[in-house]
């Protein structure tokens, strides 16, 4: 006896509703209202209801797929990728399963047409940026995505008169919060590890938030406490020791990554320094290496599980037709033993 394969246009009669409707809730679509996706879910099982994916796609023109293109800044073939990106990997590839969306991860290419590849060739609806590099050179690939008429969100900062929309961490509160946490602690030399050029417009808004709570201290901001870097452990060990060796006489840091402040970590121990007695130590990511560290690392959360389902949630919302908005994720300050609390042998 030959049975009939259940389509969705069954689940909509059975539900009330229609097959627009009953797509989306089986993508776990946001945009269905939970007791409805959960009514559709129910009767699709009832009825051993499966998505042919491929068949959806040729109906739709959508790959029901997200391209994920990360920025490499290593800087050889034997560096690893920046590992706050791949805590964003994960929490990106949950989310977007949530929703019914897989991911396909890729490398932002250097030619010249890495950004419209993708959608040229229908292999992703839409596109998440992560990193960009120099932004002043990144600007010019959004300006061409948004020419394109491409589904993009960026995972960085938020620009006036950027093209596009981005997810990103309030930065610049967090700068505010680590150095108002070290002042809090007694240090009043407080340097700064990191680049504070609008080529990386994250990093200088971290530091606008350091000059910031120094200058409400009373603090003028000192210019031989800046150490410029770049992004990586070897930068930051470089920049500690560059401190060092010019006796700037600090006895906090801030470094503008985790990265950063692993290096500078490993420098003052070898110059041996104490930290916290002789130095607090505060990084800004939070990623999960931070934790294990000696003495574990204070700094500042960038919430990657907030803000990946931010992401996803906006680049889903953009391919089904739905307006969207940038969004600023606060951050908050994980205190570990880097700074050393209210009892350490901290100078007020």
């Amino acid at each position: 006896m030959k049975t009939t394969t259940p389509t969705s246009r069954d689940i909509a009669e059975i539900a009330g509703v229609s097959q627009a409707t009953v797509s989306r809730a089986l993508r776990n679509s946001p945009l269905v209202r939970p007791e409805t996706r959960e009514r559709i879910q129910s009767i699709a099982r009832e009825l051993n209801y499966f998505v042919n994916r491929n068949a959806a796609g040729l109906r739709t023109h959508h790959s029901n797929t997200i391209a994920l293109l990360i920025f490499d800044d290593s800087k050889t073939v034997t560096s690893q990728l920046n590992l706050f990106f791949l805590s964003m990997l994960d929490n990106i590839v949950r989310s977007a399963a949530r929703h019914g969306y897989d991911i396909l991860v890729s490398l932002q290419q250097l030619h010249d047409d890495w950004h419209i590849e993708y959608r040229a060739s229908q292999r992703a609806d839409g596109l998440i940026l992560l990193g960009y590099g120099d932004y002043l050179d990144y600007r010019e690939k959004l300006d061409a995505l948004a020419e394109a008429n491409t589904n993009f969100m960026i995972w960085g900062p938020i620009v006036r008169d950027q093209p596009g929309h981005s997810v990103g961490c309030d930065n610049e509160t967090g700068g505010r919060q680590a150095t108002r946490h070290l002042l809090d602690l007694g240090r009043k030399r407080i340097a700064f590890i990191g680049s504070t050029s609008q080529r990386s417009p994250e990093f200088a808004a971290r530091f606008a938030g350091y000059v910031r709570s120094l200058e409400a201290a009373g603090i003028q901001p000192d210019a031989a406490l800046h150490a410029p870097a770049g992004n990586s452990e070897k930068e930051g060990y470089a920049a500690a020791r560059n401190l060092l060796e010019r006796n700037a006489g600090f006895d906090g840091i801030f470094a503008v990554t985790d990265l950063l402040a692993i290096g500078a970590l490993r420098a003052l121990q070898e110059a041996g320094k104490a930290v916290p007695a002789d130095v607090s130590l505060v990084g800004f990511d939070d990623m999960p290496l931070a934790a294990y560290v000696t003495p574990p690392l204070t700094t500042v959360q960038q919430n990657v599980e907030a803000a990946a389902d931010a992401l996803v949630r906006a680049i889903v919302g953009m391919i089904e037709g739905h307006p969207v908005e940038s969004t600023l994720i606060t951050p908050k300050l994980v205190i570990r033993d880097s700074c050393g609390g209210r009892d350490a042998s901290v100078p007020r």
